[in-house]
């Protein structure tokens, strides 16, 4: 129980920063409460002294103040209204903003377990949940609590016997909506977490649109999407059965209200023990609670689902991060280049090692190549220097300083890279190329753009490089998405370059432009590079064979290719007619 409260307490907490809007709405909310409780006691005297008396002066005046009362509780309740929204969307806002920016503070690791459907159903579905009860869903059940222990505390102004009878149906709502809410919390838990697994089978299924077609899967993607989807049914059947369970259960518990009341007070009023008024009275506070105690079981069924969704939207803002700075964190600021592997060991979490004991040092301004089978460690080896991920064991220095006591922002300044699979925002070539810097002149644009044989395919667009590319650059080919990534790597200017594998989506011709363009611009910089084309290895200053995870060979092309070795061997299987067509 104190883990439910814990969510909600720290949900309460986004409206602290707030408390003057808090004021104006939780006072308005107060005042239009207060307002409809005094109604009844202006109709008890309506009855009394005026009808019962035939005094027309008491009847008016009671007419006037009950309409000078809704027109006050009208402003009251669009105080309540405004603010309590103004409230409900600024919880969202906030809280959005730590859930992005937990998300983007997170490393490679949580990505490798997490699936992007989910993780967007928790940014849309489950905030939204949350931002309705946090705000307004909160105002409004703080305003039905506050009129049911005012209805109480009046029933007992106006005849605490007949207040006595009554109090038992209004304690049995209450009852019922906090039990109401113990049942239908994990229920919507489940619900959200059957949202989050829809949400990504569809992403996948929209992401891979293209191999579904290709393999004429359409009927499984819809079969998968539709037992899924059956499954969120089902569950939001069983709320909506719980519910219909307990919705009559509270017209019912009114009407048993009203039924003691007459049974026992109308007697009494015969009698002249209490006023006709005074009877009217209590069972127009009885009946009072009729709404709010529907209104209840909303509340409750709405603070439910913020709780559940509350509690996965935290999950992912407590995630801890793995890749943290050193509290004496210092700036890298100007490097010469040279890095060093020292016994580097890896291994992704709950996996086996992937990296053993890796050792070796990359002179400022020199070439490195890494080559190998597929899941030697080749990717992962590169994706320590930035520190998407951190050695298990041994460490990385640039210039002899290990990269875990410098601050990531100045770390990454300096390494620009060009994944296995370009990635482009669906913007304009020119901002994918700007990306990593700001305000970039248009003529350095140009010129990371020529360096990488990009500029003449771009110029060819009607819109040159206001050419919108679409979602993950879609409308370029796989040779044009990948020069463009290189360009914007260029366009950064580091001191240290990888490139995993980046001219795998390029033809020959285009591999030979790139390739003359990268001579120059490697030039004083260190360039890791992950390639299967024999003109890349041939250029590199040195190249280590990787195999298990393990350096098994290196030296120089030529040296590698005299040795009876794994290198040789991939010299002979992939490289050797690279050769041939190369002399022809």
């Amino acid at each position: 129980m104190s883990g439910r409260l814990a969510v909600y307490r720290r949900l309460f907490a986004y409206l602290r920063p707030y408390a003057g809007q808090m004021m104006l709405a939780y006072g308005a909310m107060l005042g239009a409460t207060l307002l409809n409780l005094f109604v009844p006691q202006v109709i008890k005297e309506a009855i009394d002294q005026g009808l019962a008396q035939r005094n027309g002066q008491v009847l008016f005046f009671a007419a006037a103040l009950i309409l000078g009362i809704a027109v006050v509780r009208g402003g009251a309740g669009f105080l309540q209204r405004y603010w309590g929204e103004w409230l409900t969307h600024r919880v969202a806002y906030d809280l959005r903003n730590d859930y992005y920016i937990a998300l983007q503070r997170l490393p490679f690791s949580f990505y490798d377990r997490s699936h992007t459907g989910d993780l967007m159903s928790r940014a849309t579905g489950d905030i939204s949940e949350t931002e309705r009860f946090a705000g307004i869903g909160l105002l409004e059940l703080a305003g039905v609590l506050l009129l049911l222990l005012g209805v109480v505390v009046s029933m007992f102004v106006v005849d605490w016997a007949l207040a006595l009878l009554a109090l038992l149906p209004v304690l049995s709502l209450v009852a019922l909506g906090l039990r109401f809410g113990v049942v239908v919390r994990p229920m919507f838990q489940r619900i959200q977490e059957q949202l989050g697994l829809l949400s990504t089978v569809m992403q996948e299924s929209m992401t891979g649109i293209g191999v579904v077609k290709a393999f004429a899967r359409e009927p499984y993607e819809f079969e998968k999407f539709d037992t899924i989807s059956d499954e969120w049914f089902r569950r939001r059947m069983g709320v909506i059965r719980t519910w219909g369970d307990y919705w009559p259960l509270f017209t019912f518990v009114l009407a048993v209200g009203v039924f003691l009341m007459l049974w026992f007070g109308g007697p009494l009023a015969m009698e002249g023990a209490i006023s006709v008024g005074s009877l009217f009275a209590m069972i127009s506070y009885l009946l009072m609670l009729n709404g709010p105690a529907q209104q209840l079981g909303n509340l409750v069924n709405l603070a439910a689902t913020a709780g559940a969704s509350a509690q996965r939207v935290f999950e992912i803002i407590d995630t801890p991060v793995e890749i943290k700075e050193a509290p004496n964190a210092i700036e890298l600021n100007e490097i010469e280049g040279h890095v060093a592997f020292e016994h580097v060991s890896f291994a992704y979490e709950g996996s086996d090692r992937v990296l053993h004991d890796i050792h070796f040092e990359a002179p400022a301004g020199k070439t490195i190549a890494l080559v190998g089978p597929t899941g030697s460690g080749k990717s992962t080896l590169v994706s320590l220097l930035p520190r998407f991920y951190d050695p298990t064991a041994g460490c990385v220095r640039i210039d002899g300083i290990d990269i875990r006591t410098v601050t990531l922002r100045s770390l990454r300044r300096h390494i620009g890279m060009v994944l296995q699979e370009p990635f482009l925002f669906s913007t304009t070539i020119r901002e994918n190329i700007a990306y990593g810097v700001e305000n970039a002149a248009e003529e350095a644009i140009i010129a990371a753009a020529k360096a990488a044989n990009a500029h003449e395919f771009i110029m060819r667009f009607p819109d040159g490089y206001d050419t919108r590319v679409g979602e993950r650059g879609v409308t370029l080919s796989g040779g044009q998405r990948q020069r463009i990534a290189i360009a914007r790597a260029l366009l950064y200017d580091p001191k240290i370059l990888i490139l995993d594998d980046s001219l795998s989506s390029v033809d020959t011709q285009t591999e030979h432009l790139i390739q003359q363009a990268l001579a120059t611009l490697m030039r004083n910089r260190t360039t890791f590079i992950i390639a299967q084309r024999l003109v890349t290895l041939k250029n590199a200053d040195c190249i280590y064979v990787l195999d298990g995870g393990r350096i098994v060979e290196c030296g120089t092309h030529e040296e590698l290719v005299s040795r009876e070795g794994l290198y040789r061997k991939i010299y002979e299987l992939q490289l050797k007619a690279q050769e041939s067509a190369l002399d022809m």
